[in-house]
């Protein structure tokens, strides 16, 4: 069990200002998601504050940057989604942000600093969650540099930290 310094659930008011940061950030409607009056959890780690809603883990902030955790099925479905190759990913595995070069596929429309998936080509598996750095109408067009910063990924420390525990 990973070590916590402090676990609290969030009172109706600081919930509600929550899930309205979260609508911001996401654009998703939280009450389909999680209900009309959510349990959330707050708990803080050594690598991120975790905030469980109904009793998953699904969205961590990190640096005053709250995002979704490649666990939240339900919203990863929801997100814009860059496709890489098969060469870009281990080093979107290990925290690289995504180039131009590696990508082969944009679905979705967004605007610079949304969220993003990145999967890979092969299997469609979940590699990471990024934020845009160009809107969706400018990456596609765009054939070198970063295009996608990556704030979350599978093998980085949060991915450790969830996978240890079946319950923050």
């Amino acid at each position: 069990m990973p070590q916590t310094s402090a676990r609290h659930f969030l009172k109706e008011r600081e919930a509600r200002q929550f899930l309205l940061e979260f609508y911001k950030k996401v654009r998703v409607n939280a009450e389909q998601l999680f209900g009309t009056r959510p349990k959330i959890e707050v708990t803080q780690t050594p690598v991120a504050e975790i905030y469980i809603i109904n009793g998953k883990p699904v969205l961590a902030k990190s640096d005053d940057t709250l995002f979704p955790i490649l666990i939240f099925d339900e919203l990863l479905s929801s997100l814009p989604k860059i496709t890489v190759d098969m060469g870009a990913v281990p080093h979107v595995c290990n925290g690289a942000d995504v180039m131009a070069p590696g990508v082969v596929q944009i679905k979705g429309e967004f605007e610079k600093n949304d969220f993003l998936l990145v999967v890979d080509k092969s299997y469609g598996k979940s590699l990471a969650i990024g934020v845009a750095l160009f809107d969706s109408k400018t990456m596609r067009v765009t054939r070198q540099g970063k295009i996608v910063k990556n704030i979350h990924s599978v093998g980085d420390r949060l991915w450790k930290l969830l996978r240890k525990s079946d319950k923050i």
